[in-house]
């Protein structure tokens, strides 16, 4: 009842004051933290089945001998294949205190294999890719503000401006934000000593700003800055001082528009709640936070609705909130930040054939079936060109259509393969490339060619003149 009358009293004041049970706050600080305690493993569930893709380095599931490709099918006594188990319920089993032991049993060809694994303390990367794209143009894909984000941005920053960068795409599509904290160290590192990066003010809370202090690194290399509809919070206010300073460009769809300044109060019960006491402006004095209406839960939908998703012109705009970067170009407000750049949704490659295997996950399953068969080669390839020529070699679309026919009677119209082939074909050899030694790099670096927004940002100038 207690529980019932808190949600119900914070419902009437805003959509993002919340109150989280004791295990709802415990997974949200723990998946800010920037480490966790358990085994150490990243797994996907393609067909009722958990399947480790890769034991963390050094962690506990590495040490005892987990490898890349083990199926798990039960925890301690407890069996978790084939019986519909939701995932978040597995990472519950796994999850635990360090010091305490879990026995893991999983099947590597066929044979199974039991393992006491004492969970420790494990770090969770936001950094999910960092690479160059040429000689020049460097890439980071960043998922989330963590505490550890300034420091593993920094380090990859580094690398890449050792192999020559002087143009950075930070990627933080899908990035929903985070610590405030981090999104103010990372923008300093690209703004000069005085250039605003954000104020908050409130109702109760007289303004607040934060400039940059002009110690940063990066100042001197041209950024693009990719965004789109699940880009929020600390993402938006990376991405609005970029824009106002004229510092860089941003490209993509309009972000999600959350810019609230939420204080935590934590219970003796570990529960807590997270109160709204102010709103986050850009430089320019743009408010982040789009309106509260009767649809706000719905907004996302609303955009396909109304053709945002496709067409720059759909897009809603609210004209009367006008504004202006340091250099006079317009920007509005009303919500989110709108691009530079706008890179529409492009639906015309989503044959029906595309469509069939995407509802039955089947390139997912069939990568792992791929491992399963080259496993002794992909662990050893660490060179991207190396692995592209590899897979081509062993005739990835043929052995796709196959499985696609023969597993899930999936079979393309007469010429749906070679309408699907140029976008599909990235797509396989990037989930089947995360099982080789280069991870996630292999994965994000086989999307490129067919990235329209990343083509977008490498096509248009990240000079704002």
């Amino acid at each position: 009842m207690t529980d019932a009358a808190v949600v119900a009293a914070l419902a009437e004041l805003d959509p993002h004051s919340v109150y989280l049970p004791p295990v709802e706050l415990t997974e949200s600080e723990t998946e800010l933290s920037g480490n966790f305690e358990g085994i150490g493993i990243t797994f996907n569930v393609p067909n009722d089945t958990a399947i480790v893709l890769n034991p963390v380095p050094g962690g506990p599931s590495e040490k005892a001998g987990l490898l890349q490709g083990d199926r798990i099918v039960r925890v301690d006594d407890r069996d978790i294949a084939g019986v519909k188990m939701p995932q978040d319920s597995m990472i519950r089993l796994m999850k635990g205190p360090k010091g305490t032991k879990v026995k893991i049993t999983v099947s590597r060809d066929g044979t199974l294999i039991p393992f006491e694994i004492t969970r420790d303390r494990i770090p969770m990367h936001c950094v999910d890719a960092s690479f160059m794209i040429d000689d020049t143009t460097g890439y980071i894909k960043l998922s989330k503000f963590t505490r550890t984000t300034y420091i593993e941005f920094s380090q990859a920053s580094e690398k890449l401006l050792s192999e020559g960068m002087t143009r950075l795409i930070f990627d933080l599509r899908d990035n929903t934000g985070g610590y405030f904290d981090q999104s103010l160290l990372l923008s300093n590192e690209f703004l000069n000593k005085g250039d605003g990066i954000v104020y908050m003010e409130g109702l109760h809370r007289p303004r607040q700003e934060y400039d940059a202090d002009g110690r940063g690194s990066l100042k001197d290399v041209e950024i693009s800055v990719l965004i789109d509809e699940g880009t929020a919070s600390s993402s938006e206010i990376f991405s609005g001082a970029i824009q106002d300073n004229d510092r860089g460009v941003i490209v993509g769809r309009r972000s999600f528009g959350k810019g609230l300044v939420q204080e935590p109060v934590n219970f003796t019960d570990g529960s807590g709640i997270r109160i709204t006491v102010a709103r986050f402006h850009t430089p320019s004095g743009r408010c982040i936070q789009k309106p509260y209406d009767k649809d706000y839960e719905y907004d996302i939908y609303e955009r396909y609705a109304h053709g945002e998703m496709t067409s720059a012109d759909s897009m809603k705009i609210d004209t009367t909130a006008l504004f202006y970067t340091m250099k006079g170009r317009r920007v509005y407000g009303g919500g989110g930040i709108i691009p530079d750049v706008f890179v529409p949704i492009d639906t015309t490659k989503a044959t029906k054939f595309f469509v069939n295997c995407n509802k039955k996950a089947t390139s997912v399953r069939f990568a792992q079936t791929m491992f399963d068969r080259y496993r002794g080669s992909l662990s050893d390839i660490s060179d991207f060109d190396e692995l592209d020529r590899y897979l081509d070699s062993i005739g990835l679309d043929r052995q796709f259509l196959d499985y696609a026919s023969r597993v899930d009677g999936i079979v393309p119209a007469s010429g749906e393969w070679e309408a699907s082939k140029a976008y599909m074909m990235p797509q396989l050899k990037a989930l089947v490339g995360r099982f080789s030694r280069l991870g996630d790099e292999a994965f994000y670096r086989f999307y490129l060619p067919i990235d329209d927004t990343i083509q977008a940002a490498l096509k248009h100038s990240s000079v704002v003149e």
